[in-house]
């Protein structure tokens, strides 16, 4: 008989783990799927296009459900999970079912960081994180021409985009001194404000959020500087948290996410968790890549093969507000390291690579980021670059045209 397995969450690291396993051991485990969302998993990537009205709601969805049926799940969407009894193996679901489970994996998410400051609870404020924050706020912003995002990170500008596609007035209110501080370097941050900014959207820096004012819904963004921003809807994006409460019924251990081990498992056997909700060796991930990962080694473990996820170079690879970026590694620079920078002002392109005992670490690209997933399985793998460091500036084709045949190949 198939040992039952139990997934909480119908997001994009529950479907990778679905689609990695049943490639593996296709009828060894009888798999439920539980999703709070009343739909099929999608791409939050593509919620700010949504946002823009640049893509349908349904465009985003990643696979049918015919897929689902063929690889034999059972899909439980629409329904949440507010229990699980570790010691009985069972998952409560609202309303008081139960589903028995062998094993159980929790790929729960995260939830957004509501500010806490006054008038928070204002109507005309909301979060942006999935396909029903962006439905809220676009029904929110009909007849309504003055928006504030509050978060200068992804997801902030994202929302941002979004918005001044859809004709909204954007102002971005960032905490911090540049946008997207952990994807970007000062320089790429200052050539994405600037970009932002010859877009319409206007941007606040060094800017804390001290009030939301209004009286029957939003007006206005107080700041302690004393600056007031009129607002006719205000777009919360100042980070995400894991969504730990499942775990905590269990009585998992939980850091800042549900702690796992190298092959995903909780502080109890047979209880899994990955993605945004899992801290691995301290670490929290915020991106897809990591939960694709964590997913791929988790199926590899169920399915009875040796596998241990050691953890992820971050890296960003997208496009902001019509800007292309992309990030990995080190691209601040350890000490120690060498830095090496080429810009184009004329076609408002730049790139910095990190460089560290014959090694690439790092990489900043803005404008131009074709040669981004090369630089990334440089980082990763580690490889030596003194065989091409001279041209790898310039990119892939170039730097592989000055490599000997047999190393090129």
């Amino acid at each position: 008989m198939s040992e039952p397995l139990v997934i909480i969450g119908n997001g994009m690291a529950a479907l990778r783990l679905v689609e990695e396993l049943t490639g593996r051991a296709l009828g060894r485990y009888a798999i439920a799927v539980v999703g709070e969302e009343p739909r099929l998993a999608y791409n939050r990537v593509l919620l700010s296009s949504v946002l823009a009205r640049e893509i349908a709601p349904a465009a985003t969805e990643l696979k049918s459900a015919t897929w689902w049926r063929e690889r034999g799940v059972t899909l439980l969407y629409g329904r949440s999970a507010v229990a699980i009894d570790a010691d009985i193996r069972r998952v409560k679901l609202a309303g008081g079912a139960t589903l028995p489970f062998g094993k159980l994996v929790l790929a729960t998410g995260s939830k957004p960081i509501r500010l806490n400051v006054p008038g928070m609870d204002l109507p005309g404020v909301l979060t942006f994180r999935d396909l029903a924050d962006v439905a809220a706020i676009a029904h929110a912003a009909e007849g309504r021409r003055k928006a504030v995002v509050i978060g200068g990170g992804l997801l902030g500008l994202e929302a941002a985009y979004g918005l001044s596609k859809a004709g909204a007035e954007v102002t971005v209110v960032h905490l911090m001194d540049r946008l997207m501080e952990r994807q970007l370097d000062p320089r790429a941050s200052m050539r994405l404000q600037t970009a932002l900014q010859d877009r319409g959207i206007k941007v606040r820096l060094n800017a804390d959020t001290k009030a939301l004012l209004g009286r029957d819904r939003i007006e206005a963004v107080e700041l302690f500087n004393g600056e007031l921003i009129e607002a006719d809807l205000v777009v919360v994006a100042a980070g995400i948290r894991p969504n730990v409460e499942l775990a905590r019924s269990a009585d998992l251990a939980i850091g800042r996410g549900v702690m796992v081990d190298d092959q995903l498992q909780t502080s109890k056997a047979g209880i899994y968790a990955i993605g945004e909700c899992a801290e691995h060796r301290g670490i929290c991930y915020g991106l897809v890549e990591p939960a694709y990962q964590q997913a791929a080694v988790l199926a590899a473990h169920l399915a009875g093969a040796q596998a241990a996820y050691t953890g992820s170079v971050l890296a960003t690879n997208l496009k902001v507000s019509g800007v292309n970026v992309f990030s990995a590694g080190d691209f601040i620079g350890a000490p120690g390291s060498e830095q090496i920078v080429l810009t184009d002002p004329g076609l408002n392109h730049y790139r910095k690579l990190v460089i560290a005992n014959g090694r690439l670490t790092g990489a900043v690209l803005f404008g131009d980021t074709a040669d981004g997933l090369w630089y990334l399985d440089l980082i990763r793998s580690g490889a030596p670059i003194a065989a091409f460091r001279d041209d790898m500036m310039f990119g892939r084709a170039l730097a592989e045209r000055s490599l000997p045949s047999d190393l090129a190949a």
